[in-house]
């Protein structure tokens, strides 16, 4: 080929927009119709078109939204966005774990039952009291970018918080939902999403009512183990320390409050200054941390010695029941998972998200294709570390420690009147309620707004509805939550 052709040949590929990929945004929603607990609701599924400033559908979010049909006014009646974290989640777990009118059936503590898996009515669902929408973001479940390159700019904090919120705008504007009181519901970092968007959202006149917080994280240094940053190892121990008790791994018969009571105040207090003193820790007074260090999680002192007392969240689940070859989960500590060996610092796979990826996979694909009838051949992406991760920025906020908790107070102090609720679990080692706890009582509130925030504990880990004690207390928490007084 001659040279000038070559030339031509790449001025062409520089030239060309890269070929765009079919999306479905130009399909009717499909509407059905259901009942729930003696009341008729419809389901409406579809993609919501996300266009570009000449008008192009860049994308398609995908959601699934359910409303309670009767003799209310639809424009009067609670609505709720709702979303999981990942980064890269599908709203799935939320959908069919807790808050949706169906569920996956589990075993009563959570962990996976044998399959065939299969679905059931949830009594306990929020659309008892809030109409809802499952919002998948761009990359998860079936939504989908029109290139490569503008699914970039979608996966990161800042453009992840843009579509979700112009996606929010188009929904109130298409279903005639301005004047609803407006939710939104998120868990992991979902949380971090939510707050925010309340501070997007009300600095273009969408006033909030109340957040739904599951299993937060807003300030990543609180969960990011890098040198320098000891937080994480104060932060953490009380849920090492419920863990250790509820595997048996501490002697005597204390019960799990006191064993969390004794573990907080010592983390707050000896433990952190023992860790603020570094080197300079002198040698009798590190013999004493190392001591209740191991009476707190069950490690023997050796392995504290060696960890410079300071235990990693992965080490952790590998070393409390190294003895019996078995790990602890990371997303819920209660389940145990089974590695190759007993070597090693890390666990093989996280038994608490194993086990549930099967029944909630099996689970969203016949709900959306055979009972809501959105019939398509896309893979249904329940979690999609892949591409996503690779390409996703914090922005600035990358060079240190992503943190939203700012975004949160702004939101509040511009709307006073919006209330949140904060839920967690004991055995959540992925988002810690002790990291909570530190986070809200480091949000510089102005005291007039510390009482919007309610917060409440279960015993069970970053999923906790998954347990059927906690998915009751839990829904009777939110429907009180949203029935509750507007905050002054």
């Amino acid at each position: 080929m001659p040279e000038e052709a070559k030339t031509d040949a790449k001025t062409d590929a520089k030239t060309t927009p890269p070929e765009r990929i079919p999306l479905e945004t130009d399909r009717e929603w499909v509407t059905t119709h259901h009942s729930l607990n003696g009341f008729d609701y419809e389901a409406i599924v579809g993609q919501m078109p996300l266009k570009s400033e000449k008008g192009e559908v860049d994308a398609g979010i995908f959601f699934t939204a359910y409303r309670r049909k009767g003799d209310h006014d639809p424009s009067t009646r609670p609505l709720m966005f709702t979303f999981n974290g990942g980064p890269g989640s599908a709203s799935v777990w939320l959908h069919l774990g807790a808050v949706g009118p169906r569920r996956v059936v589990l075993q009563p503590d959570g962990s996976m039952p044998a399959p065939p898996y299969r679905l059931e009515d949830n009594p306990q669902s929020w659309l008892e009291f809030a109409d809802l929408v499952f919002i998948d973001p761009v990359g998860t479940g079936y939504s989908r970018a029109a290139t490569e390159e503008i699914s970039k700019k979608h996966w990161g904090l800042e453009g992840d918080i843009a579509s979700i919120g112009e996606f929010i705008r188009l929904y109130l504007g298409r279903t005639q939902r301005w004047t609803s009181p407006l939710y939104l519901a998120g868990e992991s970092y979902g949380t971090t999403r939510a707050a925010g968007l309340s501070r997007w959202l009300v600095e273009r006149g969408i006033a909030m009512s109340g957040l739904i917080l599951v299993s937060s994280i807003l300030n990543f240094q609180t969960a990011r183990f890098m040198k320098g940053n000891d937080l994480p190892y104060i932060l953490f121990l009380p849920t090492y320390a419920a863990t250790a008790w509820y595997h048996k791994r501490l002697p005597g018969r204390r019960s799990l409050e006191s064993v969390l009571k004794e573990a907080e105040t010592f983390a707050a207090g000896e433990y952190t200054t023992a860790l603020a003193k570094g080197d300079q820790l002198p040698k009798a007074e590190r013999a004493r941390i190392i001591a209740k260090l191991a009476h707190l999680t069950g490690l023997s002192p050796a392995y504290l010695e060696a960890t410079d007392l300071r235990i990693q969240i992965h080490r952790f689940c590998k070393e409390l029941l190294r003895d019996q070859k078995r790990t602890v989960g990371r997303l819920d500590s209660r389940f145990r998972g089974i590695d190759a060996n007993a070597a090693g610092e890390v666990i093989e796979h996280d038994p608490a998200s194993t086990s549930i990826l099967p029944p909630f996979t099996a689970g969203i694909y016949d709900h959306l294709q055979r009972t809501l009838g959105w019939k398509t051949d896309l893979p249904y992406n329940v979690f999609n570390p892949g591409e996503l991760w690779k390409h996703w920025t914090y922005g600035d906020a990358g060079q240190g420690y992503p943190d939203t908790s700012e975004a949160l107070r702004a939101a509040m102090s511009r709307n006073p009147f919006m209330r949140i609720f904060v839920a967690s679990g004991w055995y959540d080692l992925a988002t810690p309620y002790f990291a909570t706890r530190y986070t809200l009582a480091h949000l510089g509130l102005d005291p007039t707004l510390r009482n919007a925030i309610s917060t409440r504990d279960y015993p069970a880990g970053h999923m906790m509805y998954i347990d059927e004690g906690c998915l009751t207390t839990l829904a009777k928490d939110v429907r009180d939550f949203v029935a509750g007084p507007v905050a002054p």
